[in-house]
């Protein structure tokens, strides 16, 4: 009766019934994998943002698919101000309900049921539900790790194929936090260049940079901007703002001028077949991006104390340690693989409470690593750590 799209394995996973037994004693929880920031604590206009919802002009329809001129400006001076003294055409954007629809639609201008599209690993595990259920196949390549992440060009060589349509990225990544480097980016336009190929980059997470990370090369900035290939750029209000309530996201497009006209024309149709993106939201849109400033100051000092204070625990241990950040609001630790990730994070919560992610969530490559969120607040992202910590020691 159904459809193989949707052969899923439904049932929970050993992780998943091992925290719902925890919560369910009652017993105290530590969950260091805060990623809503509408939870975490944080002050909200919320006079501002409930006014902008208020407006009588939203009570008129006037549809555009690709989204109404004075939201489209709005993302427009946005990009604008993150690259001072460029233009940025509005009529290179489509609005969309968060950026899972974007997806979708870039999943549906771009392939055929079973083309294929890479995406690197480590990533976030929605990409793959996202990708079936539009008949799409993903292919992974590999970031590495040496003194900081950067993309395995040998792993993303050999993952394309004769139904590869586009290269996935995020920038900066979730969960591992690295931002493409300008050499990187290079050498993607010339690879998509070589294969005809699209390039998506997910840059929900660009507004958050580490100022504490350590500069080595030149680390490239929005793909908003770039000319050199055929280039969708995802991002939306849930992490700009700190909204992940008001489902508003949007595409981007860059490249050669005939190819993005070409892919606006077609984007334009597949929003037409859709208008779900609602009216009031859209009117609302300038003033939520003008609320961004107020959230991303507050979650850049969470993100900066927690670290510090997750590298002020590590130093007094030598078991565990953390990789390199350069952006989002994520932890990579590096624990001894002694036993399964899954297996770790299950005792973590048993025995202390602890909630964190293993590493095999965001296809990390071997055993031993765990995933913490920087969002958390402090005090129960202190405690959690100082469990997590205690917990490994005993071993």
């Amino acid at each position: 009766m159904f459809s193989k799209r949707t052969s899923w394995k439904l049932e929970e996973n050993a992780f998943t019934k091992a925290l719902r037994r925890i919560r369910e004693s009652g017993k105290p929880i530590f969950d260091i994998t805060a990623s809503n920031p509408m939870t975490c604590g944080f002050e909200y206009d919320e006079t501002a943002i409930l006014d902008a919802l208020r407006s009588s002009i939203a009570l008129r329809y006037d549809p555009d698919p690709r989204g109404l001129p004075a939201a489209r400006d709005a993302i427009a001076q946005y990009y604008e101000q993150k690259n001072p003294g460029a233009h940025f055409d509005r009529e290179r954007l489509i609005l969309t309900t968060g950026t899972s629809e974007a997806y979708s639609f870039l999943f549906r201008l771009l392939c055929e049921p079973g083309d294929e599209v890479l995406v690197a690993h480590p990533s976030y595990p929605l990409f793959d539900f996202l990708a079936t259920i539009q008949d799409v196949v993903l292919r992974p390549f590999h970031l590495v790790y040496d003194h900081g992440w950067q993309i395995d060009f040998s792993s993303l060589q050999r993952a394309i194929g004769s139904r590869t349509r586009a290269i996935l990225l995020v920038h900066p990544n979730n969960p591992t936090g690295n931002f493409l480097e300008a050499d990187e980016a290079e050498q993607l336009y010339g690879v998509c260049r070589e294969h005809s190929l699209a390039l998506v980059v997910d840059e929900v997470f660009l507004d958050y940079e580490m100022p504490l990370a350590q500069e080595r090369k030149k680390r490239h900035g929005s793909f908003a901007f770039n000319g050199r290939a055929l280039t969708f750029v995802l991002s939306g209000l849930s992490k700009i703002a700190g909204l992940p309530q008001m489902k508003l996201g949007w595409i981007a497009a860059s490249g050669p001028e005939a190819e993005v006209r070409d892919a606006m024309v077609r984007l334009e149709v597949i929003a037409d077949t859709y208008l779900s993106l609602s009216t009031p939201l859209q009117h609302a849109l300038p003033a939520l991006l003008g609320q961004r400033d107020r959230v991303q100051s507050q979650i850049r000092r969470r993100t900066r104390e927690n670290l510090w204070e997750l590298d002020r625990q590590l130093t007094q241990q030598k078991a565990v340690s953390r990789l390199e950040i350069k952006g989002g609001w994520y932890a990579v630790l590096r624990v001894p693989a002694v036993q399964p990730d899954e297996e770790l994070a299950i005792r973590l919560l048993e025995q202390q409470g602890v909630v964190v992610h293993p590493g095999h969530f965001y296809e990390f490559q071997s055993e031993g690593y765990l995933v913490v969120s920087l969002l958390t607040p402090k005090n129960e992202f202190t405690e959690g750590i100082r469990r997590l910590l205690v917990c490994i020691a005993e071993g």
